[in-house]
């Protein structure tokens, strides 16, 4: 009878041991816990600071550049404004940018800094603001003033305590948002759906309003084809009965497509069609490849052949790269001898048996068209002369290039090597004689990578 008390006194003992040892890794569990979400929310929270810091520091920027009179005050104001534009984009890379939807802060930081950034670059041509360039910039900065107070007042109800972001990242899995939460994810809602208007930018950049608006070159004055029509393109294009394809549905857009899917050499293949004119956009397989038994010269000349077959005159290959046992390959049109880099077509090349795996052609969708190409007014002599004296140049051909608002540009291409060996792409214009783009050429036993 001792024995058996003494038995469970024992494990009366053992249980409250454990008990209370499960407790404590769970209550240092939770403290824990509590700590990294004090320590993700003072980030967040110094994060945000950054960006009330950085846009009231873009709205005086974008205040004082209003001001700017002659070329070399406009392009240090606008290049100020870019710089401040650049730090508020760090700032809101740090923050929850889906828990917060700050889609419209963030495009206006963007297209703000890249219109400057332009305004910054003509100014280094000896220009100054023209009157509707003057009214854009009066426009973003009056968007930037209240934009900027907006920022300070929500910053000043989370120095309060009354609202947290990290509540508002938490509750994207929790079942109780919480007051705070809640209430901040409707401050930022509201300040979002009183955005100030801003105005319409059509300049030679990224942001340019007029890029959104692209139509097609090949599809716009194509007729819309049926998605019979559409599946009997894939079939011809690929090889594979129609019947293997199964209906994707339909993609909207700027460039509507129709997709196709077909089950083919122990993986999927997926086309797109274009709705207009029945271009084929995009096809590929996801098959495994094998261990690679061709060159990539050998890949190179599969790509040419490819398109050459499928209906595509006069492409050149540019550049390529090696990318698990394939080699992507990198084709524009060529035209008199001057090679269109904006009408590209992306052919992948599977190095185990040559088969093409992949094909993207909407460069060529969008941009191809038999152009009117004039004589050089800079010739190659003279346009060789704005190049740098620290650059021997190897080989020159023409080409047409697109701006960083996909403007066309006809330009001489240089290909030149420094010292070092390193090799280099140096773009002057042959109609202005303006140094347009120099672009790095980084190669290597896996191909040739631009930037």
């Amino acid at each position: 009878m001792k024995k058996s008390r003494k038995k469970t006194t024992l494990i009366i003992s053992y249980a409250v041991a454990a008990f209370i040892v499960v407790g404590g890794f769970a209550l240092r569990g939770h403290y824990t816990a509590q700590a990294y979400k004090r320590q993700i929310d003072n980030v967040y929270q110094h994060a945000f600071a950054e960006l009330v810091t950085c846009i009231g520091e873009m709205d005086s920027a974008l205040q004082k550049s209003l001001y700017a009179s002659s070329p070399s005050m406009v392009s240090a104001s606008c290049t100020e404004v870019f710089g401040k534009a650049l730090s508020a984009q760090m700032a809101m890379g740090e923050l929850p940018f889906s828990q917060l939807g700050l889609e419209s802060t963030a495009s206006f930081i963007s297209s703000a800094g890249d219109y400057a950034l332009m305004l910054s670059k003509s100014a280094a041509s000896g220009n100054t603001y023209s009157d509707e360039q003057l009214e854009n910039l009066a426009a973003l900065s009056d968007a930037a003033g209240v934009i900027s107070g907006n920022l300070i007042d929500l910053y000043a109800e989370i120095q309060d305590g009354r609202l947290t972001i990290g509540e508002l990242v938490y509750a994207e899995n929790a079942a109780d948002a919480g007051a705070g939460a809640s209430n901040l994810g409707e401050s930022f809602k509201v300040m979002e759906s009183e955005f100030p208007e801003i105005p319409t930018l059509i300049y030679d950049g990224p942001f340019s309003q007029h890029i959104t608006d692209m139509t097609p070159v090949l599809t716009e004055n194509a007729e819309e084809i049926s998605s019979d029509r559409a599946l009997e393109i894939a079939s011809d294009f690929t090889g594979i009965e129609k019947s293997a394809f199964s209906y994707g549905g339909e993609r909207s857009g700027n460039l509507p497509v129709y997709i196709f899917y077909a089950k083919v050499d122990g993986g999927e293949m997926t086309v797109e069609i274009t709705k207009r004119g029945g271009y084929v956009l995009t096809m590929s397989n996801s098959r495994n490849v094998g261990e690679a038994t061709l060159s990539a010269d050998d890949a190179v000349k599969k790509a040419v052949d490819f398109l050459a077959e499928k209906g595509f005159e006069s492409m050149h290959p540019s550049y390529y790269t090696l990318q698990e046992s394939s080699v992507i390959v990198n084709l524009a049109y060529s035209q008199d001898g001057v090679i269109c880099y904006t009408d590209l077509i992306k052919v992948r090349v599977a190095l185990d048996n040559g088969d093409v795996t992949s094909f993207e052609s909407h460069g060529y969708i969008m941009n191809h068209t038999e152009r009117d190409i004039p004589q050089a007014a800079v010739s190659e002599e003279e346009a060789a002369s704005k190049i740098s004296g620290q650059l021997t140049v190897l080989s020159h051909q023409l080409a047409i290039i697109p701006s960083a608002g996909k403007y066309e540009l006809f330009c001489h291409e240089f290909k030149c090597e420094n010292e070092s060996g390193a090799h280099y792409i140096v773009y002057v214009n042959a109609e202005s004689g303006v140094e347009e783009k120099i672009l790095i050429l980084l190669e290597d036993e896996n191909g040739t990578l631009v930037i």
